[in-house]
């Protein structure tokens, strides 16, 4: 491939990254408007839940079918179904419609995200790829911040224009990808489809997600719905297991997993994931709920984070490409990540706005950091016909890991605020006036959650303990997420110090020669 295709190939499949990281993000500022105009309170959070859980259960088949038949087609399926999807998610005339289209674009999202480190990991060695997919990084951290500034503003003009933004964008990256790799195609071979293994992945999937995404809100974890949710979830991973280890091609081949490197890194990308999504979603509640910002505002003063992301992500890509190891950079990736988590839980009302920066900016610095690292670490383990099947795997351990640590954390932080809020309230209350008693409803704090402004209008003594009761309840959810990132640290410890391999002779030798990767990879005996 000439350079001038790889960087045609390569802009496109940042562009196919945006569009999906970007839907992840640009609805959520958008939704109170949404849904104040398809009249659908009811359904409000499965706008996004829907997107979540059709992403993840949906990423190991598109990294499986990409083996079998292929990147091109696969990939262009996925921006076809997305782009499908977008167009029918903006024609949507009520809240059904809208959580049904939303699930049709995480289908095709799914594809998106895997499949665009998948390709680069086809027409680059495993040593060449750290400097380009340090790039992906910075779309990720673009999209974190870009995204509720972009939702807040297009709601205002027209919301379904979040939607249809994607048609311009997804049609440039589809005629681009089609081009260039219709000229450089990887191989197909025989196959079976494994469709026992996907009737029990994915339905495995859905129950696991929707038992963490409703334990703690919709119904009580000890609830029949959120046990038999998790026993579903369990019984068909056991079922799945057993058919994998029986498929001819099956979808999550398990011999990758004998590998202990390999075994380790997806531990670690779905421990990574809680700590991940924690920074991006509650940062924002933060200056949301307590500091009283807009979502678009608030999403301007994410931007610290998403330069320590973008700087780090594409700096460590090239210094791993020029040192040919990664261990290192993931050890100290995760350990500034923890210490950015831990400087979270020192929040308070009245913390400057500078000092806020500058924790963003360790965060994201940590997490640029580590994201890429950790998938050349898998690539760099897994044989060539199982190359799609590995790089999806890190996404779906860390899309689950996000989805999981998000409801987790989020009941975390709901527990902490009904117990402070039970303890502080009634004496906050006592101590109003009449005028302000006469003008204060319990209604008010039932809308908290959703309209961050209602927080603004309360009487000053309720405001008060309103915002302190949010800042110790995330104070403990960043104290959690800190806690579950130090577990990263030890785990990266553990890595060896694998070399990456350094030229696609080399995959092409050890797919054609399995017992030749105890010479290819070489192993660093040194601490």
């Amino acid at each position: 491939m000439s350079r001038r295709e790889l960087f045609t190939l390569f802009g496109a499949l940042m562009l196919t990254m945006l569009l999906a990281s970007l839907d992840q993000t640009i609805v959520g500022t958008a939704l109170p408007t949404i849904v104040g105009d398809l009249h659908g309170m009811d359904d409000y959070t499965w706008v996004v839940t829907a997107y979540l859980i059709a992403t993840t259960a949906s990423t190991p088949l598109y990294g499986k079918m990409s083996d079998l038949y292929g990147r091109r087609p696969i990939i262009l399926a996925a921006i076809v179904i997305f782009l499908v999807a977008s167009a029918l998610a903006g024609l949507s005339q009520d809240m059904l419609q809208l959580v049904l289209f939303r699930g049709l674009q995480g289908l095709g999202a799914g594809g998106l995200m895997t499949l665009a480190f998948t390709v680069v990991s086809d027409v680059l060695p495993p040593r060449e790829r750290g400097k380009y997919q340090g790039f992906f990084g910075a779309v990720f951290a673009l999209s974190s911040v870009a995204g509720p500034v972009l939702g807040g503003w297009l709601a205002e003009v027209d919301w379904r224009w979040i939607f249809y933004i994607n048609l311009p964008l997804g049609l440039v990256a589809l005629i681009a990808v089609n081009q260039v790799l219709r000229r450089h195609t990887i191989p197909t071979r025989q196959h079976q489809i494994d469709y026992l293994g996907a009737a029990t992945l994915v339905p495995a999937v859905v129950c696991l997600l929707l038992a963490t995404t409703w334990g703690g809100q919709s119904y009580a974890w000890t609830s029949g719905v959120i046990l038999g949710l998790f026993s579903a979830s369990a019984t068909l991973i056991v079922l799945f297991i057993f058919i994998e280890t029986r498929a001819e091609e099956p979808i999550l081949p398990l011999r990758m997993f004998r590998q202990g490197t390999f075994s380790l890194a997806s531990v670690i990308a779905l421990i990574f994931g809680i700590a991940m999504f924690s920074g991006i979603i509650y940062i924002p509640l933060f200056f949301q709920m307590v500091r009283g910002y807009t979502p678009t505002n608030s999403g301007l003063l994410m931007l610290p984070m998403m330069g320590g992301m973008v700087i780090m992500s594409v700096s460590s890509g090239f210094m791993i490409s020029r040192v040919g190891r990664y261990k290192w950079f993931l050890v100290a990736g995760s350990t500034i990540t923890t210490i950015g988590l831990i400087l979270f839980t020192q929040l308070h009302l009245d913390t400057p706005l500078w000092l806020s920066a500058i924790y963003m900016l360790v965060l994201g610095s940590g997490m640029g950091m580590f994201m890429q690292p950790l998938v050349l670490a898998m690539q760099n383990i897994v044989k060539i016909e199982d190359l799609g099947a590995g790089t999806s795997t890190n996404n779906f351990a860390r899309s689950l890991g996000g989805a999981i640590g998000t409801a987790v954390l989020g009941a975390v932080m709901n527990t902490k605020l009904d117990d402070e809020l039970a303890a502080d309230l009634p004496g906050a209350v006592a101590q109003l006036t009449p005028e302000q008693t006469a003008g204060f409803t319990q209604a008010d704090l039932a809308n908290v959650m959703e309209s961050p402004t209602v927080v603004q209008h309360l009487p000053e003594p309720v405001k008060e303990v309103v915002q302190q009761s949010f800042t110790n309840g995330l104070d403990l959810v960043f104290t959690v997420a800190a806690s579950i990132a130090a577990v990263s640290i030890i785990l990266t410890l553990l890595l060896p110090n694998l070399e990456l391999r350094g030229a696609i002779a080399e995959e092409q030798q050890r797919h054609d020669d399995p017992d030749t990767d105890a010479i290819r990879i070489k192993s660093d005996t040194s601490p």
